[in-house]
């Protein structure tokens, strides 16, 4: 029988999403995808696997999405044609998942979330994410692709300042994926759709809930982008999330959000309330066991914030670049030193490099036929 299934009372198969799950450990897979006419496949270090040969049938994904769902979720599903939801297996992990429907039948896509919060060191984030953990108020933004490690990044920065301040705490996730526990601050955890409808009904809300630091899982909307600034304005810190390639366009998307004749307070508030911006991407290692962090780490210092009041956000990378003594670092900076220390080959760096030409200079290589290579 294909490991993952179960007979039943009848001799058919039948799918167990239990085991699916289980498997995923032990495969080290970060994700599983369920989709009809298709074999399960494992996400390992970036690359799918198929577990066995049978195929799943449209019946059988759209038992396991309700394995997996309540009745209430599932009827939410079915209105809203898809749905982000979170679950988790005793003494395994767990998991955040994504159902939704494609050419007519159900699919899923599982990732894996450990029950443990893995410390800075672990991840690799440097030592300058610690300071903003622990500033006052003032808004921290995580950005990156999808799949690049931002909520544990965010779970990570939350942890550390649990064990190490006594405030109030306050997340809004979609949905909720490390379970915190209270430690010297209170925690609560508010999800998306089970205790708030929407974010920007969470943020509104938060305001009288008497919090110290609030954290966005993601900032969607321009009414969640809104509140979130005005609450890095009135005295909280903000750690929030967005889908952007680098620190520089996170500002200029940030603002580009907003109608035209709002855009000139938008890059006011954020020169004063900006703290960092961490941008991540997660890069197989050398032997291909694993996958590191590499991170560009912009930290605003009056520099950046004369450059963001003037709306000069070009000019912020040769920032960057030269803001080393104040522990700024660059994409490439980050891949060099991967590199340096053996743990990515110089061919990965480059294919994950934002500028190729810059990080082969750094490397000692030929850009022209490093370039050349990459393009077949």
């Amino acid at each position: 029988m294909t490991p993952g299934t179960e007979a039943t009372h009848d001799g058919q198969s039948a799918w167990s999403l239990d085991e699916l799950l289980k498997k995923m450990p032990e495969l080290k897979a970060s994700d599983l995808i369920i989709t009809a006419a298709a074999c399960p496949q494992y996400k390992v270090l970036g690359s799918l696997q198929p577990l066995g040969d049978t195929k799943l049938t449209p019946a059988d994904t759209e038992q396991l999405a309700r394995n997996l769902m309540t009745e209430t979720q599932y009827e939410k599903f079915l209105a809203d044609r898809s749905i982000d939801m979170s679950t988790g297996i005793p003494d395994v992990a767990r998991f955040r998942a994504n159902v939704f429907f494609q050419r007519g039948s159900i699919a899923m896509a599982i990732r894996m979330i450990p029950f443990s919060i893995p410390e800075f060191q672990e991840l690799g984030l440097p030592s300058i994410v610690e300071r903003f953990a622990m500033r006052p108020h003032g808004l921290v933004l995580i950005t990156g692709p999808a799949g690049t490690g931002k909520s544990t990044t965010m779970a990570a920065m939350i942890n550390f300042i649990n064990k190490r301040k006594s405030v109030h705490i306050v997340c809004m996730e979609d949905p909720i994926e490390y379970a915190h526990q209270h430690g010297r601050s209170i925690i609560h955890q508010r999800e998306i759709l089970s205790d708030a409808h929407t974010f920007s009904e969470a943020l509104r809300s938060v305001f009288r809930q008497a919090p110290d630091v609030i954290m966005v899982g993601e900032m969607r909307d321009i009414e969640t982008i809104r509140l979130a600034l005005q609450l890095a304005e009135t005295g909280h810190l903000i750690l929030a999330t967005f889908h952007t390639h680098d620190t520089t366009q996170a500002i200029t998307r940030m603002v580009s959000v907003f109608p035209p004749h709002e855009q000139e307070q938008v890059y006011t508030v954020l020169s004063m309330v900006l703290l960092g911006v961490i941008s991540q991407c997660l890069i197989p290692t050398a032997d291909n066991t694993r996958r590191v962090l590499a991170c560009e780490v912009l930290n605003v210092n009056n520099a950046v914030r004369n450059l963001i009041r003037e709306h000069q956000t070009q000019q912020i990378y040769s920032v960057l670049q030269t803001g080393k003594a104040e522990d700024m670092m660059t994409m490439n900076d980050s891949l060099k030193d991967l590199c340096d220390k053996g743990l990515v080959t110089d061919e990965m760096a480059m294919r994950r490099s934002p500028r190729p030409k810059e990080l082969a200079r750094m490397l000692g290589l030929d850009p022209a036929a490093i370039l050349t290579d990459m393009t077949h």
